[in-house]
This record gives C-alpha cells, sequence and structure tokens, in this order.
C-alpha cells in the first residue's frame, strides 16, 4: 500500500477535534501514515501537543500564526521552552500575511524574527505562512540566517520564481488541495517545474479541502488527491510522488539539528 505524509493540518480545530479517533481512523485507511499537528496559538499549544503525544504516528508544532494580531504574544524563550518538547518537531506556523491584514504590519515581523530565532536556538526547522508578502518574507528569512534550521514553505501559492529562492534558502515548498483547483496556475506552475524533492503535499485540514470535496471540511486522509494531482501536472506515477514526498516529510521531522547550526548530528 502507498504510504503518504500529511505535512501540516490542525487537528485541534472545529471540525476536526470533536472526531478525532474516526478522522486518524480514515486517514491510516487512506495510506496517510505520518502528519504534523501544527500550532497557531500558545493558548492551544497544550492541547495540540497532547494530541501528538496520544498518536505515535503524528507529532507537531509550536507557534503563533501572524494573522492573530491580538493572541498572547509569543517570546522566543517561550517557544524554546515549548519547543523542546519531543514531539514538537518545528516552530510556526509563522511568517506574514499582508492579504489579511493592512496598515502597520511592524509587529508582524518582530513576531517572525522571534520565531526564527527560535527555531535556530531549538535547531528545529520552520513553518512559514507567506500571503502577499515575498519579498519581505524572503528578506528577513536571510537577515535572521533561516536557512541554518530550514524549514517549510506551506500552502505554497506564490510564483515559480519565489519557490526557488525559497529551496535556495534550505526550505521545502509544500502544496496543498489548492493545487487541484482548476484556476490555481501558478500553483501548476510550481508543482510541474519544482523537483519532487523540493516537495512536501499537505491538506491544511480543516481548510481548502481538495477536488472532489471541495467546500466540505478538509482531513488528513484527503492529501491523497493532492498527490495524485501533482503526480498527473509532473507526468509521473503516484507511487513516485508519494515515495519522495514521504521520504522528504522524514527528513523534515527527523533530523536531530544543532542549534544555531542546522547541521545534522
Amino acid at each position: 500500500m502507498l504510504e503518504f505524509a500529511d505535512s501540516h493540518c490542525h487537528l485541534n480545530y472545529d471540525g476536526l477535534r470533536e472526531q478525532t479517533e474516526a478522522v486518524l481512523d480514515r486517514m491510516r485507511a487512506a495510506g496517510v501514515r505520518r502528519a504534523l499537528n501544527v500550532c497557531t496559538t500558545l493558548q492551544e499549544a497544550d492541547q495540540v501537543l497532547a494530541t501528538a503525544q496520544a498518536h505515535d504516528f503524528l507529532v507537531c508544532s509550536v507557534g503563533v500564526h501572524p494573522d492573530y494580531e491580538d493572541e498572547l504574544e509569543p517570546t522566543v524563550e517561550e517557544l524554546v521552552r515549548r519547543g523542546q518538547e519531543p514531539k514538537v518537531v518545528a516552530v510556526g506556523e509563522t511568517g506574514l500575511d499582508y492579504f489579511r491584514l493592512k496598515g502597520d504590519l511592524e509587529w508582524q515581523r518582530e513576531r517572525f524574527r522571534v520565531h526564527i530565532r527560535a527555531a535556530r536556538e531549538l535547531g528545529k526547522p520552520l513553518i512559514i505562512h507567506t500571503r502577499e508578502a515575498p519579498d519581505d518574507t524572503l528578506r528577513i528569512l536571510k537577515e535572521e540566517k533561516a536557512d541554518e534550521v530550514g524549514g517549510v514553505m506551506h500552502c505554497f501559492t506564490e510564483s515559480i520564481s519565489v519557490a526557488r529562492q525559497s529551496v535556495d534558502l534550505n526550505f521545502l515548498v509544500s502544496l496543498s488541495g489548492i493545487v487541484t483547483f482548476k484556476n490555481a496556475s501558478q500553483v501548476h506552475e510550481v508543482a510541474r517545474e519544482l523537483p519532487l524533492e523540493n516537495l512536501m503535499i499537505e491538506t491544511d485540514s480543516p481548510f481548502l479541502a481538495p477536488v472532489p470535496f471541495r467546500g466540505k471540511t478538509n482531513e488528513p486522509a484527503y492529501v491523497v488527491h493532492v498527490a495524485q494531482r501533482i503526480a498527473d501536472l509532473k507526468g509521473v506515477s503516484v507511487e513516485e510522488v508519494a515515495r519522495v514526498t514521504t521520504a522528504n516529510f522524514s527528513r523534515f521531522v527527523g533530523e536531530k539539528k544543532t542549534p544555531s547550526t542546522g547541521r545534522a548530528l
């Protein structure tokens, strides 16, 4: 049976947390053997961690989403403390979003820097959310030496040029159900042009369900449809997409890195 990995889901969000065990049963029945449960606020961090600790095939992250202006602000020290838990494999989701929020967003950029500094101290990769902010995202990643730990550009919707610059900074690119949408031409180009070795797949569930489930609650089992669409766009087998993206996921969550260098031990 094919084995897939969902590199980004929110199992503790409404729509999934009420049926966690059923969701995980369907996930494993579909061949999705591993998933990363992503944190978006400090208030939910304990819950996200507990869900991962209860299942050996789940890992998690710690971070505060860039869209949440009024949330408890993270510090490097708090992120590092929480990030030392063995099940916490990444810092984020963090980044910049100039689509949903307008005005003076210096607070968002500073929050982003805090996450990068914590990731470097922990020696763990970053989960990056970037929307309509590619230049500032790449600039801050460079300024803060994020390439030393690397990470993933999650739910990627930017250009192939931004994708390649991200790869140059030691980041993977993760494609979501958006790649199955008919009019997502920019994402289609990234799927076709970027080597599989630089890609992961995700659901971002409970959001962005892929075709044929568009408009419904998304869940990790549906990441299989993301893989199939990438296979179609690349002209390769879904088996190849599953094999390479799952190997990429394993490296992303499994390599032990030294603080401030990002080098595998």
